[in-house]
């Protein structure tokens, strides 16, 4: 993304160009043009169909094929009550130990864990994790949409912080200062057996939408400055690699550990990685 063309895209309600955009996916059109659509996007982006539940012709919208379910056992969880797996497929970005609350989002650019978390209790949730560990995971148009728990624990409740939408790839990382931060966001908090973890969900232009599948919460519904916290009255127990939520367009999952974890010397900036394989 060049100067101009951040200049540009700052100027366009990304927000509401996203909504027309995901409702337009929405919609169940002719089938003939849903499955042209369909090839398309296989084609453009490299998308390896034969993981998919269903063949790509059996899916009545384009948002359906999109966050497709992929075949049983296809991707199996790495054993270990206590190690934590990848929640999703991408590519790692940055990962580290947090610091003074400080994490890394590009070479140059940094952010803090109070900024990312937002809502009025920011900073004593992100106490919880000083000390602890970070791994950012990109999800390219290609991959599996869906996100999982990276282990067994208790939903105890989120955090929906509104926000812009710009793009989450290499050129919006080194273009929009604070990217993860400024974007819509949708933070799970976990309580496992080894500590806190949570599941930062951020949106990016296209769609935007993040639906969680533990509660009724879904981003990017309608323009709204309100931060929604939530503590789940009764926990919502979830098994390690069961479902969190799913974007309904590509985006990046930021993963908070507590200091316990160790994440293993292979988690790497420019890794490919896929759900269920080990981080620590």
């Amino acid at each position: 993304m060049s100067e101009l063309s951040h200049t540009l895209l700052s100027l366009l309600p990304k927000n509401a160009l996203s909504r027309a955009v995901g409702a337009a996916c929405r919609i169940p059109g002719p089938s003939p043009l849903v499955r042209f659509a369909i090839r398309r996007f296989v084609a453009a982006y490299g998308v390896d169909a034969s993981e998919s539940e269903l063949p790509p012709e059996e899916y009545p919208t384009f948002t359906e094929f999109f966050t497709r379910r992929l075949k049983p056992g296809l991707r199996p969880i790495a054993p270990g009550e206590s190690l934590p797996v990848s929640p999703v497929d991408g590519t790692v970005g940055e990962c580290g130990v947090i610091t003074g609350g400080k994490m890394v989002q590009a070479k140059g650019r940094n952010y803090t864990l109070p900024e990312l978390l937002g809502g009025p209790d920011a900073d004593e949730m992100a106490r919880r994790f000083e000390g602890g560990t970070y791994v950012t995971i990109y999800l390219a148009p290609y991959n599996y949409h869906r996100i999982h728990s990276p282990l067994a624990g208790e939903i105890v409740g989120y955090t929906a912080v509104p926000g812009h939408l710009w793009p989450v790839n290499a050129s919006g990382l080194r273009n929009v200062d604070k990217l993860f931060c400024v974007n819509e966001r949708l933070s799970t908090f976990i309580e496992t057996a080894r500590g806190p973890c949570c599941v930062v969900k951020v949106g990016a232009t296209n769609v935007g939408r993040i639906r969680a599948l533990y509660a009724d919460v879904v981003t990017n519904l309608r323009r709204t400055r309100l931060v929604e916290r939530k503590t789940l009255e009764v926990p919502v127990h979830v098994e390690k690699g069961g479902e969190l939520a799913m974007f309904e367009m590509g985006s990046t999952v930021v993963l908070l550990f507590h200091p316990a974890f160790t994440l293993s010397a292979k988690i790497v900036a420019g890794t490919p990685i896929k759900l269920g394989e080990p981080l620590a």
